[in-house]
């Protein structure tokens, strides 16, 4: 809305990316911050609270906390997007859609719970289908498009495999990329806070990565694919996080309000996208570091145990382990957001190692 604006009226400033970026930020955590209490009265009154697990005796006192706070941040963040990008921009369509629709998943699986007061939600094979149609819509949509289908590790200036030949290899990967990314976000919302600030020191790397890569100019010199006008995904990116800090000012512990599976599956697919846009599906691997850690952490748990009756952890995923340690809930968040933000730097850091 904003950009059509400078069209109308001529105001230049309204052209930039990291201008309307910047007031993307602003207005998702000022609808973020002024929603969230609004809806967290109304989720008390409906009783939407979070099913707790009986297994961890230190979480009892969070069985009234609400849940589905992801609605309000994903929202907060769509409509600041909405103000603020270039809504004819198609990576800006696609995103905007892909929050959507991954938002919709989590929201009926929260619904679900909620519903027959249990943990259980929606059958994982029932979602694993409707997530992967999800990854296959945004994926064959943005190949349709033109993305660059080539494959990039880091370090390497060059593309380290070449998909001219194989097109539709990269169709299958992408929707590995959100499914992946989706459910190591989902493992890693137990605590919090835990998964806020991961997603906001991932999303901040990414929209470096998404701005450089829609610049000719920064691209070239710094010898990052150039993906034309995927730039403005920027916007979208500092829209969320934007919306994630006013939501952390209710997450932050002892939490009043959790995000729920429609806040972990909307922002897992929202990250996986603008790796996939930046061409760092590779490099999100050190950028989510955390999701990465749960998520291993979970399948040696899952995998020792059925090949040896033996657990590796006191529990799983492993934020869980070091609470049945006796740590304090406190350390634990703040330590995994330690290395979430060293993680970051270094992924950064990167950028010039070519």
């Amino acid at each position: 809305m904003l950009y059509e604006l400078h069209n109308l009226l001529g105001i230049t400033l309204l052209k930039y990316i990291t201008f309307r970026a910047g007031l993307a930020f602003f207005i998702g955590f000022l609808l973020s911050v002024y929603c969230m209490p609004i809806f967290i009265r109304w989720a008390k009154e409906k009783k939407a609270s979070q099913p707790i697990s009986n297994s961890i005796k230190a979480h009892a006192n969070k069985k009234d906390t609400p849940t589905m706070g992801g609605l309000v941040f994903v929202c907060s963040a769509i409509i600041s997007s909405l103000i603020t990008a270039k809504l004819s921009n198609s990576y800006v369509q696609i995103g905007l859609t892909c929050l959507i629709l991954f938002m919709l998943v989590g929201a009926r699986d929260d619904y679900m719970k909620i519903s027959a007061k249990s943990n259980a939600g929606m059958s994982s094979k029932t979602k694993i289908l409707l997530l992967s149609l999800i990854a296959f819509i945004v994926s064959l949509w943005l190949y349709k498009i033109g993305l660059n289908i080539d494959f990039y590790i880091p370090i390497l200036k060059n593309p380290f495999i070449e998909f001219k030949d194989f097109q539709y290899i990269i169709i299958a990967f992408w929707i590995i990329v959100f499914l992946a990314t989706t459910n190591a976000v989902n493992v890693t919302d137990g605590l919090d806070g835990l998964a806020t600030i991961p997603s906001i020191c991932a999303l901040s790397s990414l929209s470096v990565f998404v701005y450089i890569g829609g610049n000719f100019e920064m691209s070239k010199y710094l010898l990052w694919p150039h993906i034309a006008d995927s730039g403005e995904v920027m916007v979208l990116s500092l829209a969320m996080i934007g919306a994630l800090f006013g939501f952390l000012w209710y997450n932050c512990h002892p939490a009043q309000i959790f995000m729920g599976d429609s806040g972990s599956l909307a922002l897992g697919g929202f990250i996986a996208y603008c790796a996939i846009v930046s061409k760092n599906e590779i490099l999100l691997i050190l950028m989510g570091s955390i999701f990465v850690i749960e998520t291993i952490s979970v399948i040696l748990q899952i995998g020792s145990y059925k090949l040896r009756q033996k657990r590796i952890f006191l529990m799983a995923p492993i934020h869980h382990h070091f609470e049945a340690k006796g740590w304090a809930e406190n350390k634990i968040i703040v330590r995994f957001w330690i290395i979430a933000i060293l993680s970051n730097l270094v992924a950064l850091i990167t950028l010039k190692i070519r």
